[in-house]
């Protein structure tokens, strides 16, 4: 009986180790990529550290891969860092998963609910001109 419990008390803790190497780590927002903030139009949005809005582009959303690449990034700049280790997770406050995800050009872009995040170049600081131009939305949060 008493091999039977520490048989099953190691099989918890070696669940809950797993469990806890799994989950997606939590940053501070003063370490992340992008921020968080209320807009009068659109409620509870992203933004780069720089107060630009960030948007997914529907077309990438349906065929769930990259697919604004050569021209389409003069206007479409992508939120891009220099390693995984630059992207949380998760953010406290904000629903859903940060990641990145390998462009064709091999740069890391970063991902919000697994779409690829990206400016708009004509955008001023905090202000959003083109949600739902040509399929691309601001990321509502």
């Amino acid at each position: 009986m008493l091999m039977k419990l520490t048989s099953r008390l190691v099989l918890v803790a070696a669940a809950v180790a797993v469990f806890a190497v799994a989950a997606p780590p939590v940053m501070s927002a003063a370490k992340a990529p992008v921020i968080v903030r209320t807009d009068k139009t659109f409620g509870r949005i992203l933004l780069t550290p720089g107060h630009k809005a960030l948007y997914y582009w529907g077309v990438e959303k349906q065929a769930r891969r990259i697919a604004c690449t050569g021209i389409c990034l003069k206007q479409w700049p992508p939120l891009i860092v220099k390693s995984r280790a630059a992207v949380p997770g998760r953010l406290p406050g904000v629903k859903g998963t940060f990641g990145v995800v390998r462009r064709p050009d091999g740069r890391l872009q970063v991902t919000y609910k697994g779409l690829a995040l990206y400016t708009y170049a004509d955008d001023p600081r905090d202000q959003v001109l083109c949600n739902n131009f040509n399929r691309w939305f601001v990321v509502r949060i």
